[in-house]
């Protein structure tokens, strides 16, 4: 596939916190103000690890929607701030894609999609865990430089080897 870079990385098992929407794909509009809520609260996670660097960690959990959390990585000595949640995320392998300005991201993730048929690694699912995407856990990596209408940011897709072959 032309234009498509990729990487494929380990991330570490880390502790994040922040804030968590569950929402209809109906209500997406509200998804941008609410990661804007977060960055805006960064400086109360005094033990952020990169307070440069917001996650946006998304799981397919419902047929019309998705759970969205809006965090920062953070140390074991950090307290939870009010109103705010946490979530550990296992240490897991990712096709990582930079997204950059000026292109649909719908685009890039229908790359991801294609590229991941044709290789030797399938989406990571949980077992026992319905999911409703063909890409059921996305995470995003956004820099705090960040032009929120034309972003650039890295995109992790967590990933498995495939299981069946597909011949």
């Amino acid at each position: 596939m032309q234009n498509f870079h990729y990487e494929i990385v380990e991330i570490p098992a880390y502790r994040g916190i922040g804030l968590k929407w569950d929402g209809p794909y109906t209500e997406v509009s509200t998804l941008k103000k609410f990661i804007s809520s977060m960055s805006g609260r960064v400086g109360e996670l005094d033990h952020a690890i990169n307070p440069k660097v917001q996650l946006g960690l998304s799981y397919h959990l419902r047929p019309d929607g998705f759970v969205h959390y809006s965090v920062y990585e953070v140390t074991g000595e950090q307290q939870l701030p009010e109103g705010m949640v946490e979530i550990h995320v296992p240490e897991m392998t990712y096709l990582m894609v930079h997204h950059t300005k000026d292109q649909i991201i719908g685009q890039t993730y229908d790359k991801i999609y294609q590229w991941l048929k044709e290789s030797e690694y399938e989406p990571f699912m949980e077992p026992n865990v319905e999911y409703y995407d063909a890409l059921p856990i996305k995470h995003e990596r956004y820099p705090n430089d960040r032009d929120v209408n034309n972003p650039h940011f890295d995109i992790l897709i967590p990933i498995s080897k495939r299981t069946k072959s597909n011949n």
